[in-house]
């Protein structure tokens, strides 16, 4: 009974959804309404996005209980779990398979519709019930996929005896929290994007209309982050070729919404604070939502091989290719019907904060053109017949020097002045951070520098600015009296600096070895001794394994690591486990490989320094949203409590 309480609860969902929009719609365009009587169509359609929510829960939960008790009725948990998995697995495997990841997407954007129709108070009433219908349309698009291409309850008649086990590259702590986060994200995108819509109906683009959308924008590109940053690791030590970023086209389906979001927040943070860029804020919350949808279709249309695609049917991609063209072909529609009403706001100079973050926008714009055309040009060769790659030579090449760029940019925007500045003026507050640039240059070409490639070269050189002008505007601060958001914004950029450092120091300066090696025989590299002791079978909850012991030493220290090449019976696969041995500057990297007819084993050994940095500074990066998410809510609760006070004072 609990697949069926599911299944229902998802039809009732999909119901409520479908009210939801009807009763938005036919209000919105009932004709002009007095302000009272907008609010009574707000009150009738909250409890409907409140209730759409909670159901869409329930069925999600129905789903996780089925995997938790290994129901084998159920063909999704037959075909994606088994009974001898561990717990965390059968949970994590919820999501771990297209249905069920499907069902925790619209979850996630029917507690977002709750979310907005319980808390959000800033919008005017009517782009407010027009926000929650254009959710309402998103969401109803994806209940029908759900229940007429790819039903999660669906029944096994006769039940199976055990289940064929879940992806083994998949059986990782990581699967618990990776998807989850990025789902959070991409749903977000879709809340930022109903705004846009509801504001375009009702033709309400103004500060308060951003100020009311920026909390929706900045939660969504936390999780983003925190997302993307989480799977970098996870792919860096489960797939045991030692890189922390393929260029993958999956990966790349979460990169192209994240640089599109973060254009995003600083465009929404100037319409926000400044009235400025309002038709250009607009468009950034479609685009970034058409990155989520094109991501979406990627991972399932079928079309990828790929470690993290879904291989269903191509049936499915059809099914998201024809909601991407419904749902973004009828916003930019709407967009062009009425970006002509969106009035231009307010004007600033050449040399000013908001031109150096138009400046910011348009090369993460300019990026993301170039990630959406490498990872699209090769399915449309294949469309015509012809093999083509595009692979990281590619990306690296063209994003690379535009992202040196977009973080010089960085420096100068929280240096300059709003509305107008001076260029001498400017030009002096870049002093620093332009001799630490040539002083870590200078450091880098006498420790032989000659020897890099002129991006890691020219990366650690801008990492050292972009890390002096983070901090800049705390200069000459009281840091008791600095609000939380600026603490933020500081802490953000700052994990730039630290990121791109650790991409720099991880391109220059990484060793790698290959060797065949026999148990009692000792290998050098990068200043490590690791001598081989034994290997020998082990067994885990769900797998058996060949287990390497293997001695490392650097300089006093003794450490012991055990590299694994494990094999899973259900379903058959052999992965590779990478031992990983974690110091200040760096990560020792081995992995066990087969074992060659004369009896030696392969082992890859990489020594990666201050390769940690990457996801250190994401995570910095991340924590830097969330400063500034708390700063901004907590100032505008202040800010309502005094005008509160003040009311009452009157009165």
């Amino acid at each position: 009974m609990i697949a069926e309480l599911g299944l229902a609860a998802l039809w009732m969902s999909a119901a409520l959804a479908a009210l939801q929009l009807v009763l938005a719609g036919g209000g919105l365009w009932s004709g002009k309404k007095a302000v009272a009587e907008k609010g009574a169509l707000l009150s009738g359609v909250r409890p409907v996005a409140v209730a759409q929510g909670a159901l869409v829960t329930l069925s999600f939960l129905c789903l996780l209980l089925l995997f938790l008790r290994s129901d084998m009725s159920v063909a999704l948990v037959a075909l994606n779990s088994h009974s001898a998995k561990p717990l965390l697995y059968k949970f994590a495997g919820t999501w771990g398979n297209h249905e069920g990841s499907m069902l925790l997407w619209v979850m996630v954007m029917g507690l977002a519709g709750a979310a907005v129709a319980l808390f959000e108070r800033a919008l005017r009433h009517d782009t407010h019930v027009a926000t929650l219908g254009a959710q309402a349309a998103i969401s109803l698009g994806f209940y029908a996929f759900l229940l007429f291409s790819s039903n999660p309850f669906a029944r096994l008649n006769p039940a199976a005896p055990d289940g064929q086990g879940l992806n083994p590259l998949l059986q990782d702590p990581g699967l618990a929290f990776h998807p989850p986060t990025l789902y959070i994200g991409y749903v977000g995108l879709s809340v930022a994007f109903s705004f846009a819509v509801g504001a375009l109906l009702t033709r309400n683009v103004d500060a308060v209309f951003a100020r009311a959308m920026r909390p929706w924008v900045l939660a969504a590109w936390v999780m983003l982050t925190i997302g993307i940053v989480a799977g970098s690791y996870w792919a860096y030590y489960e797939l045991g070729w030692g890189g922390w970023w393929f260029w993958d086209p999956v990966e790349n389906a979460s990169l192209m919404p994240w640089l599109a979001a973060t254009a995003l927040l600083h465009s929404v943070t100037v319409l926000a604070t400044r009235d400025a860029l309002r038709a250009w804020t607009i468009m950034l919350a479609v685009i970034a939502f058409s990155m989520s949808m094109v991501g979406t279709f990627l991972v399932r249309s079928g079309i990828l091989t790929s470690v993290h695609a879904f291989a269903v049917d191509p049936q499915r991609g059809s099914f998201i290719l024809a909601l991407l063209l419904i749902y973004i072909g009828g916003a930019l529609a709407l967009f062009g019907a009425r970006v002509g009403t969106v009035r231009e706001g307010s004007q600033f100079e050449p040399m000013s904060r908001e031109s150096l973050l138009v400046i910011n926008n348009l090369l993460l714009t300019v990026i993301l053109g170039v990630v959406l055309i490498g990872t699209l040009y090769p399915l449309m060769t294949e469309a015509f017949g012809h093999q083509v790659s595009v692979g990281p030579p590619y990306f690296d090449r063209i994003t690379g020097p535009l992202a040196l760029i977009m973080m010089l940019a960085m420096v100068a925007g929280p240096l300059t002045r709003w509305r107008k500045d001076k260029v001498g003026v400017v030009a002096g507050r870049l002093l620093w951070p332009l001799l630490i640039m040539i002083a870590t240059g200078a450091v880098l070409f006498v420790l032989g520098g000659e020897r890099m490639s002129i991006l890691s070269f020219l990366g650690l050189m801008v990492a050292g600015g972009v890390a002096l002008g983070s901090i800049a505007p705390l200069f000459k601060r009281n840091l008791r009296r600095t609000p939380l958001f600026v603490w933020g914004m500081v802490v953000a950029h700052l994990g730039c600096a630290v990121s791109l450092a650790g991409m720099a120091a991880d391109s220059a300066f990484t060793s790698e070895k290959l060797i065949a090696m026999a148990p009692g025989e000792k290998v050098e590299t990068a200043g490590w001794k690791l001598h081989f002791d034994k290997v020998g079978p082990i067994a885990g909850d769900n797998w058996s394994a060949m287990q390497a012991d293997m001695t490392v030493r650097r300089g006093g220290s003794v450490d012991i690591i055990h590299p694994q090449s494990r094999f899973f019976s259900n379903p058959p696969t052999t992965t590779s486990e990478a031992a990983l041995l974690t110091r200040w500057n760096g990560q020792l990297y081995v992995v066990l490989g087969e074992q060659l007819d004369d009896g030696r084993w392969q082992m890859r050994i990489w020594w990666k320094p201050f390769v940690t940095l990457i996801w250190y500074g994401g995570l910095m990066i991340a924590l830097g949203g969330v400063l500034t998410l708390i700063g901004r809510e907590r100032r505008g609760w202040a800010l309502k409590l005094r005008k509160s006070h003040a009311q009452e004072e009157w009165a």
